[in-house]
């Protein structure tokens, strides 16, 4: 099944965008000359919109009224590892197939080219062969706000950003969800076929780079952070469990840092970037706690961490492989 789903019924002439032929076939050979004078300038005006503009003006009203919502809806600060923000609008059903293409264009743009074919890989294989699973997207605000956004919404994954710009700006400093099972709901100790794996592996590495104290104090004895979306995002000020970044060296606060750039490596460069310049200018790495959970939480009892956090009154980040992996990510930028 492809992620460019099979195209509604609903008409082309019901959408504002109109293709070079249909302008000529209305205006006719006398005004050829005219008609591709406009069109150039039509398509150039299109072609400074970011995709996710592009994708706003093609709305027919029935779909702006149904999937632009306010710029500060409650929505907005919701994450979920399997949620719709417009649940009975699809992409399968309610957009036409060049509508579809762009969508896929924007959600393949929020990841760095070496990823893009994992990332549409994992939210096909999240549909579970099942079409009633397909995504859904919308808007919060209008490009006359300053932080009008694009969010993409389904199983296993949730993105977003800023809807006016093609610059990558921190996913807009809300929460975002991925994860994947990718040959089975329990998934073995070495995760074959994820691709979030690879941060788990990373996580390991910085783990391994700690001393032994270091080490008994970042796996702590209780449960990581439950899962209902009001509590994943939560931040703490007080009661972070862990090691706290403040009680790292200098190299070993350098290595986190990496750390957490390599392992964001799926996104986009720009997001990357404005991610890691506010843990930058915030001083976050002091202020961060660095945590894994064993026992039921480490698969195959290998200590080869499957599951952690890293958090910190202005931050979080939670990564549960068990029973397959579900990661939430929320640091406003």
């Amino acid at each position: 099944m492809s992620l460019i789903l099979p195209t509604s019924d609903m008409s082309p002439f019901t959408r504002r965008d109109v293709s070079r032929r249909d302008v000529l076939r209305a205006l006719g050979a006398t005004a050829i000359g005219t008609a591709l004078g406009g069109f150039s300038k039509v398509h150039a005006a299109a072609a400074k919109d970011s995709l996710a503009m592009q994708f706003y003006k093609s709305l027919t009203e029935e779909q702006h009224k149904a999937i632009c919502l306010p710029v500060d809806h409650p929505k907005r600060a919701f994450v979920s590892n399997w949620w719709y923000i417009c649940p009975e609008q699809r992409l399968h059903t309610f957009y036409s197939k060049d509508q579809q293409d762009l969508v896929k264009q924007i959600f393949e743009s929020l990841h760095s080219p070496e990823y893009r074919e994992k990332m549409d890989w994992q939210v096909q294989k999240d549909l579970m062969g099942d079409i009633k699973n397909t995504p859904s997207v919308g808007f919060f605000g209008t490009p006359a706000d300053k932080d009008f956004e694009f969010i993409y919404t389904g199983h296993h994954v949730t993105r977003r950003c800023h809807a006016s710009s093609e610059k990558g700006l921190g996913f807009g400093g809300r929460p975002i969800f991925y994860g994947n099972f990718a040959k089975a709901f329990r998934e073995t100790k070495d995760h074959e076929g994820n691709p979030f794996w690879y941060q788990g592996l990373l996580f390991n590495e910085f783990y391994s780079a700690l001393d032994g104290k270091q080490q008994e104090k970042v796996l702590v004895a209780r449960e990581p952070r439950g899962e209902k979306p009001a509590e994943v995002i939560a931040k703490r000020k007080t009661d972070l469990p862990g090691l706290c970044g403040a009680d790292l060296s200098k190299d070993q606060q350098a290595k986190l840092h990496d750390t957490m750039r390599r392992m964001l490596a799926c996104f986009r460069p720009d997001d990357v970037a404005a991610t890691m310049k506010t843990i930058e200018d915030a001083k976050l790495v002091e202020k961060l706690f660095i945590s894994c959970y064993g026992g039921a939480y480490d698969i195959g009892s290998d200590k080869v961490w499957d599951t952690w956090q890293i958090e910190g009154p202005d931050m979080v980040w939670y990564f549960r492989g068990v029973p397959h992996i579900h990661a939430y990510f929320h640091l406003p930028v």
